[in-house]
């Protein structure tokens, strides 16, 4: 589906803090997964529309950089990290636990559609190995127990504090949340999984940004 009119309003806002529409692309897709769990055909075609772009130049950007998914994740995202130090601490145990108790394929997502389980490259954290990321927060030196109990959490709509929680780290309660974070949109709504009322930006609060794609 493509952005309601509600979040339209919200996409026009992050397009005019730019000077040339096209570079908002990144925004607007964070948007637009925030909206529909991931780019949708019709979401593509949407921001083609909105920035002034082909189909194809949006779409070679939502299939090059992986945290654009083509399909819906679950409320949960749970990463696991697959390079080498992970693997030596059994990380590549943990994802296999973690599908097979969910009976899905990696990046797959269970049948209540609350998480979905992947393997990632580095998560950056390699001396808290194995790294178990959700929603991009970090759960880390779990044993196989520990990160099937994460899961089980999760199952049930919990979210245990990550590893960093007493330095103020706290998971984002959705993915959608999380991808409207992402967005530059502040604290995501509740329709969105998040706590605040979020209530649209004045024109011009945040300035304009700096135009990282524009090489005319």
């Amino acid at each position: 589906m493509p952005l309601s009119d509600q979040t339209l309003t919200r996409a026009e806002e992050l397009i005019a803090r730019y000077p040339q529409p096209r570079s908002a692309l990144l925004p607007i897709l964070f948007l637009l997964q925030a909206e529909d769990g991931y780019v949708s055909p019709a979401g593509v075609a949407q921001a083609a529309q909105l920035l002034g772009l082909t189909k194809a130049e949006v779409g070679a950007v939502a299939t090059f950089y992986t945290m654009f998914r083509r399909r819906p994740v679950g409320k949960y995202l749970v990463s696991v990290c697959k390079t080498l130090p992970c693997q030596l601490r059994g990380s590549r145990d943990i994802s296999e636990a973690m599908v097979r108790r969910l009976d899905v394929p990696l990046g797959g997502t269970d049948e209540s559609g609350m998480v979905t389980v992947e393997e990632v490259e580095c998560l950056a954290a390699c001396d808290g190995a194995p790294v178990v990321q959700v929603n991009t927060e970090n759960y880390e030196r779990l044993s196989e127990e520990e990160a099937l109990e994460l899961l089980e959490a999760l199952l049930r709509d919990e979210v245990p504090p990550p590893t960093f929680a007493a330095d103020g780290s706290v998971t984002e309660p959705s993915t959608a949340a999380l991808h409207w974070r992402l967005a530059g949109l502040g604290d995501p709504p509740a329709a969105y999984g998040g706590t605040s009322a979020a209530a649209p930006e004045a024109p011009g609060d945040a300035g304009p940004a700096p135009d990282p794609g524009d090489r005319s």
